[in-house]
């Protein structure tokens, strides 16, 4: 029973934080007139579950699990992800196309690290610097571009006056000036708060995230123990839908409330992280990985067909329920291409 409990309250605490963490991000933004892009990218894009989950399987001598975390969570945050985002909320987008670029060819950054394999903490170092290049790029490329944001509304008609949020880059420019712009929370509710109040507050709501992942992870295991339930079932149903709970609300919740650019900015942080970042941290921390032959054959030439097509979905300024439909399809023929094939599902959550 403390299980279910233990469970149920993480879940609770995910999703709660995940809401918080949108609203309080939205309000950082205007408060601090900079781009809800370029926070999704470092507060929801860096993910530090994952990275302390893939570590720990490194250094339990699980490397090939660890290495399939990357290519799994990479490839479930497009064919899931931002899948239902399509599904649940098809909308315009207007991320700058050349951040769209980079989100595109970071999966063939990895190349040439699997081709000379075995992965190495030197090539850790490489790939921890090509995350930092791409996060440098961001953030010089939007607070360059602060003062020149487009009048966007957030939450539908009647929510209030129009503000400057979103990206910067091949977006058509608003006119200079104008009065500093309070943080409201959430989403044009009469609660301002200023700009670092709301990072502060975000802050505490990525800590919640984290908290309740691990509370659920916990949880998942004492259920698993105590009634005997088949971990791969519980593992492919009840947990991974939790799970992903987190990456779903981050990005189908802004969409649709207005925000795409948050949404869609944890779907291109988390996968260019994913592919360089992370991966960078796990070789550190855990030590040498050996790749094995069905990653260049299969699990790599997959994540990379998947976010080019999705790069093109994005590219077209128009994200539709039909994309939507299109990426889950091949998601799960991913799936079961993966078990049939090669005898295994990919990992995709922690």
């Amino acid at each position: 029973m403390s299980s279910i409990l233990l469970f149920v309250v993480g879940a609770a605490l995910l999703i709660y934080s995940a809401e918080k963490l949108i609203s309080y991000l939205v309000g950082a933004a205007s408060g601090l007139r900079v781009s809800v892009f370029l926070l999704a990218i470092i507060f929801t894009g860096i993910e530090f579950d994952d990275v302390a989950f893939g570590v720990a399987l490194n250094i339990e001598d699980l490397s090939d699990v660890a290495l399939g975390t990357v290519f799994g969570t990479s490839i479930s945050m497009i064919g899931v992800v931002l899948a239902l985002a399509a599904i649940i909320s098809p909308t315009r987008t207007e991320i700058p196309r050349r951040y769209i670029a980079l989100f595109v060819v970071a999966p063939l950054a990895m190349i040439p690290f699997v081709v000379f394999g075995p992965l190495t903490p030197l090539y850790g170092v490489l790939l921890l610097l090509l995350f930092a290049l791409f996060l440098g790029y961001v953030t010089v490329r939007e607070l360059r571009s602060a003062g020149d944001r487009p009048l966007r509304k957030l939450g539908g008609a009647g929510d209030g006056p129009l503000r400057k949020l979103g990206g910067a880059g091949d977006r058509p420019d608003a006119p200079p000036g104008g009065p500093p712009l309070a943080a409201t929370m959430p989403f044009g509710r009469a609660r301002p708060l200023s700009g670092w109040a709301a990072i502060g507050l975000a802050v505490v709501a990525l800590v919640g995230l984290v908290v309740g992942a691990t509370m659920t992870s916990i949880g998942t295991e004492g259920i698993l123990e105590g009634f005997e339930i088949q971990g791969a079932l519980f593992g492919a149903t009840i947990a991974t839908l939790v799970l992903t709970l987190e990456d779903v609300l981050l990005t189908v919740e802004p969409t649709r409330r207005g925000a795409p650019d948050l949404g869609i900015g944890n779907v291109i942080g988390s996968v260019v992280f994913g592919v360089t970042g992370k991966l960078g941290i796990i070789l550190l921390a855990g030590g040498s990985i050996v790749v094995d032959d069905e990653v260049l054959s299969w699990h790599l030439p997959a994540l990379t067909g998947m976010t080019a097509l999705a790069g093109y979905f994005l590219y077209t300024r128009r994200l539709r329920r039909w994309h939507g439909f299109v990426l889950l399809a091949l998601y799960v023929a991913y799936w079961v291409v993966s078990f049939t094939v090669f005898g295994e599902a990919p990992v995709e959550t922690d």
